[in-house]
């Protein structure tokens, strides 16, 4: 019986011998490396960015908002975008002023980017276009943008209408009801109204955002901004909207 018990662990013994000295040759033999995957190679980099980096990434939380145009959607940072004031880029030649519209417009698929006050409306080109598809890469140039410090404009732009010494009474009070009740309302869905001039009781409009291509923005316009302009200014007579091309032809026509 004792025999029996010493042969076997000796056997034992043998096979470890035998096993570490297969391991200790395969690890040794270059041909016998299984091949890995080239991240767990990858070694971190030794100069992560700055603490505040991170903070200001991990504290941002964007939310998005549908509004009335199915190519637009509302992204809410949760920080002031331009505070008191609106900026439209219908087109990348006109985001020259501002590096985060430049870089939205770099996301293939995207038409036109406006800021508001605390929002940032985004605009497709067209309705095949997948907003799951495109909303990844406009988090993440929003969030690069904010955590980078950068002024979101570098250049002074001309600034929207607003009321002068010159304007008459009909035309400051049409003002006047644009900024205080049509406008706040208007960029809730992610748009916003610009006066452009009032001749023979029509008052000229630009839309911007996502009124610009919104399919409801002839009934914005009719049903909503003209009832409310005659019902408080007997002198409006109707209402009507002023597209970038017309106001392009009456530049080209008058110098």
């Amino acid at each position: 019986m004792m025999a029996a018990v010493a042969a076997c662990r000796g056997w034992r013994a043998a096979a470890s011998a035998a096993g570490l000295h297969w391991r200790i040759c395969h690890m040794m033999n270059p041909y016998a490396i299984k091949k890995q995957s080239l991240h767990q190679f990858v070694r971190r980099s030794p100069f992560p960015p700055h603490p505040a980096l991170y903070r200001t990434v991990r504290n941002m939380f964007i939310q998005t908002q549908d509004t009335p145009n199915p190519n637009s959607l509302k992204f809410i940072p949760g920080k002031p975008v331009l505070e008191t004031r609106t900026m439209d880029f219908p087109s990348p030649a006109a985001a020259f002023c501002s590096p985060l519209a430049r870089q939205l417009f770099r996301i293939e698929g995207v038409k036109s980017v406006f800021f508001g006050p605390d929002f940032i409306t985004v605009t497709k080109e067209n309705e095949e276009i997948d907003w799951n598809l495109l909303k990844p890469d406009i988090y993440a140039t929003i969030m690069d943008f904010f955590a980078s410090g950068l002024p979101l404009v570098t250049e002074e732009t001309p600034a929207g209408e607003a009321g002068s010494e010159e304007d008459d009474e009909v035309v400051a009070m049409i003002k006047e009801l644009l900024d205080t009740r049509i406008r706040p309302t208007v960029q809730e869905d992610g748009g916003d109204v610009i006066y452009k001039g009032f001749e023979d009781g029509i008052v000229q409009l630009k839309l911007q955002g996502s009124c610009t291509s919104c399919p409801s923005s002839i009934i914005t316009l009719k049903n909503g901004i003209q009832n409310m302009l005659q019902f408080y200014i007997p002198e409006v007579e109707g209402v009507e909207q002023v597209m970038d091309d017309e106001s392009n032809e009456k530049e080209a026509n008058s110098s």
